[in-house]
């Protein structure tokens, strides 16, 4: 008996991919020395605009759009349903939401957003869940469809009204924004002192309470809505399933085919609502192209979170920040990344070298002596570098914690109605 509990309590920690999950306080103290480390290079960099509150409100409203993204992607692909097809409907969002809000209203144009990301979504539906065609091919498809045929409504839509052409829309009134005056006024103060960790706190605080849209704080509120009707609900769980094991969901008596609808659906809406917040709250405008690959970026922060809204909104707010450097203080701030790049490869060096992954640690060693090198040697990084800084954020980020990834274990695979059976 005891030799079968002490092999059970061998096996036990290797269920579920044999990860222990941090507990609050370990998080609190992982988020405490970051901010003690961006702090750190912040005092030794110069660039006091990295943690400021304009950066951070600016890097949240980058975030918004990337991180709504990330989320239909992760109703999708909880679902079983590999969505590429992201970025064509956050375009299909950003023309249905400009169409209808110069005429109506933002609220309306929200509405009308969300509305053109469903129908690309149940578009992505019928093609593979009904006809079973390849996700990826009928997902590159609907990216390729959403740009021609907003292309084509443009000309009609917009070409000879007042401020509006075939590329573009005439200007959509504002969505009102909130700020609170005297916690707002009292941060920015705090935070221009620059001290160390204490401004840099208040500096993130700031943005979060500064020019805050109110569309924005819809989008954050649908992150814990997410996680609670995912993880806490027999819907949720009954669309997961169909993720995992649709076979076994079927059996259970799961309409397989009717969650996998719901599911691409929502995620088509929730990118058109991440249009919607590009053409409305971002630039007030809808122009051709404006999505600039911002559906891919919220289907890698969507794979670094790990399948799971509280990651993937950690990686929005990572890609949104990066965007967001290259816009307040440009070459200055990306030159003191490269500073903080390095000085987060040198604990990795000690991280590998603990666990004894010596090829790794070496090679971590040999890209920090680099960063170093060319972070003292230099004042600035190049421009082309600066524009390109979110792009290589995603690949290293995604090289970085593709290790970790544990994806639902049906994502992409085909399934036809009846199999359980």
């Amino acid at each position: 008996m005891s030799t079968s509990k002490a092999t059970a309590a061998r096996v036990a920690p290797t269920k579920g991919g044999g990860r222990r999950k941090l507990s609050p306080p370990v998080v609190l103290l992982i988020i405490a020395g970051a901010l003690a480390l961006v702090s750190l290079v912040r005092l030794i960099s110069g660039a006091n605009d990295v943690t400021s509150v304009g950066q951070v409100a600016g890097a949240l409203e980058l975030a918004v759009p990337i991180g709504l993204a990330g989320l239909g992607g992760l109703w999708a692909e909880r679902a079983g349903v590999v969505n590429i097809g992201l970025e064509g409907m956050m375009v299909l969002g950003t023309w249905f939401g400009a169409w209808a809000g110069f005429q109506w209203g933002p609220w309306v144009g929200v509405l009308f957003g969300i509305l053109g990301g469903c129908l690309g979504g149940l578009l992505h539906a019928v093609i593979t869940v009904t006809f079973g065609v390849n996700h990826i091919v009928s997902g590159v498809a609907i990216n390729i469809l959403a740009v021609g045929v907003t292309r084509y409504l443009s000309n009609f839509a917009f070409d000879g009204i007042q401020g509006g052409s075939s590329k573009q829309s005439p200007r959509i009134d504002p969505i009102d924004k909130i700020t609170i005056p005297g916690l707002s006024d009292w941060l920015q103060d705090l935070q221009q002192q620059h001290w160390f960790l204490v401004s840099d706190i208040a500096g993130i605080l700031g943005g979060l309470v500064t020019g805050l849209s109110l569309l924005t704080v819809v989008a954050l509120l649908l992150i814990p809505a997410t996680w609670w009707i995912l993880w806490r609900t027999p819907f949720g769980l009954r669309l997961r399933s169909c993720g995992e094991s649709p076979v076994a969901a079927e059996t259970l008596g799961v309409n397989v085919y009717k969650y996998k609808y719901i599911a691409v659906t929502v995620s088509g809406g929730l990118a058109g609502l991440g249009g919607a917040f590009l053409a409305i709250v971002a630039t007030g405008i809808y122009q051709e192209g404006q999505t600039g690959g911002r559906g891919y970026i919220g289907l890698a922060a969507m794979i670094f979170g790990n399948w799971m809204p509280g990651g993937m909104a950690l990686g929005a707010g990572l890609f949104g920040f990066t965007d967001s450097l290259k816009l307040r203080g440009g070459a200055e701030n990306v030159h003191a990344m490269l500073l903080l790049l390095a000085i987060l490869l040198v604990i990795a060096v000690f991280w590998q070298l603990y666990r004894k992954k010596y090829v790794a640690a070496v090679i971590s060693a040999a890209v920090s002596a680099l960063l170093f090198t060319w972070y003292f040697l230099t004042d600035q990084v190049p421009s082309q570098f600066v524009d390109a800084a979110p792009y290589v954020t995603t690949l290293l980020v995604l090289s970085l914690s593709a290790q970790r990834l544990r994806m639902p274990k049906a994502d992409g695979v085909p399934y036809r109605k009846g199999e359980g059976k």
